[in-house]
């Protein structure tokens, strides 16, 4: 008993590590959630009559990558997508997506997220723009500056987001070489902003939850080991 509670105390440790990422990233544009998948750990010596050697584990994280809200902010450089699909950028080792459409000009005129890193336009280079000047973006990602089109943004979706990795908070790189990235679907909306999908509401339910859960098992904890601590004494007793 004693070695189930402790075995689900760690995975319960996991999860408040995921659900405190999330309510820290609850007002990060386009951030998606971390969740959990748990399964249980059977030992080859575990007998299928008893159950013993049965631990529960978290067995792999997973990223949902559900649509957030979107919220005017009147910014023409703010970008929100509606439906599947992720916007391009150059990373430090190679392209990286997002779906957090907070851009802003560099002093050179560089079209970058709120990091500092370059936005790709529809042929993988850097987007240059005058910001002295209206920036209309089409609901197909294509930029125009008074009338003349500049550029079209690179959107990227993929047939799987399994071969997808979190890349600091707001960021996805490929972990799959077989998995390529094709053309998206989504919309386009300037001046809007995706939320991020985690809810402040179920995030808190789901800590008060995971909470209650680990005081359950530390009393487990406890049990076991005045039980077997009695059971000690009263063997030497014997």
């Amino acid at each position: 008993m004693t070695s189930l509670a402790a075995s689900g105390l760690r995975a319960r440790m996991e999860s408040l590590d995921l659900i405190a990422n999330n309510v820290a990233n609850a007002s990060t544009g386009g951030y998606k959630a971390d969740r959990e998948f748990y399964s249980l750990y059977v030992a080859a010596e575990a007998s299928d009559e008893d159950g013993l050697g049965s631990m529960p584990v978290i067995e792999r994280h997973w990223t949902d990558h559900a649509q957030g809200l979107l919220h005017s902010t009147g910014n023409p450089l703010d970008v929100a997508l509606d439906g599947k699909g992720f916007f391009a950028v150059n990373g430090p080792s190679g392209p990286l997506y997002t779906r957090n459409g907070s851009f802003r000009l560099s002093s050179d005129g560089r079209l970058t997220t709120q990091d500092g890193l370059a936005v790709r336009g529809d042929r993988g280079g850097a987007i240059m723009l005058d910001g002295t000047r209206n920036i209309q973006i089409s609901s197909n990602g294509t930029v125009t500056q008074d009338g003349n089109v500049i550029v079209q943004l690179e959107l990227s979706d993929f047939t799987s987001t399994e071969g997808l990795v979190k890349q600091g908070a707001n960021y996805f790189k490929i972990s799959d070489p077989n998995l390529k990235p094709g053309s998206a679907s989504a919309t386009l909306a300037q001046g809007q902003l995706e939320s991020s999908n985690t809810g402040s509401a179920e995030a808190a339910v789901r800590l008060v939850t995971v909470l209650r859960q680990f005081e359950m098992l530390q009393k487990a904890v406890t049990l076991g080991a005045d039980m077997s601590k009695r059971a000690v004494e009263e063997v030497a007793k014997v």
